[in-house]
């Protein structure tokens, strides 16, 4: 992962691109990994970890009925999560984190190990759905940094 944060900064900064991240269970593992390289402070700007639905509401101004209706891990919540991110952090590419890092709270319909990251950077944005079939805490999260890590890279090009 360090490998691959290294490599992020340093596009960023060639490109002069900033970066944001609004992260729910990861609980700022992806912020963690991208300012643990010297220099992420040219290219990062904001982490936000909303990890409750109230603060996806207060602070990211994620509609209620969003949630209320799809729940906070979903698509719909992710494409909000991510938009207005972008809005608040004014950066180049924003990225959001929402899913079931379990071992407890998944359901029939959100099993633990699924997640959503979205990624914005103009007017391109992109909401991806991943389901991990290990169920350990930290390997959940932990893939879904490196999956966040890898979109970036992509949309950095």
């Amino acid at each position: 992962m360090k490998r691959l944060s290294q490599k992020i900064v340093k596009l960023l900064s060639k490109k002069r691109l900033t970066l944001s991240f609004a992260e729910s269970c990861t609980g700022g593992l992806l912020s963690s990994a991208v300012t643990s390289i010297s220099g992420s402070s040219k290219v990062f700007t904001t982490g936000l970890i909303t990890y409750s639905n109230q603060a996806k509401i207060d602070i990211l101004k994620v509609p209620k009925k969003i949630i209320v209706k799809n729940g906070a891990v979903s698509y719909k919540t992710c494409l909000s999560m991510v938009k207005n991110l972008n809005k608040i952090s004014n950066t180049n590419i924003s990225v959001s984190i929402t899913g079931v890092a379990g071992p407890n709270g998944g359901t029939k319909q959100k099993p633990v190990g699924l997640v959503f990251i979205g990624i914005k950077k103009g007017n391109k944005t992109l909401i991806k759905k991943f389901l991990f079939k290990n169920k350990k805490r930290n390997l959940i999260q932990k893939a879904t940094v490196k999956k966040a890590l890898n979109l970036i890279l992509s949309f950095a090009k």
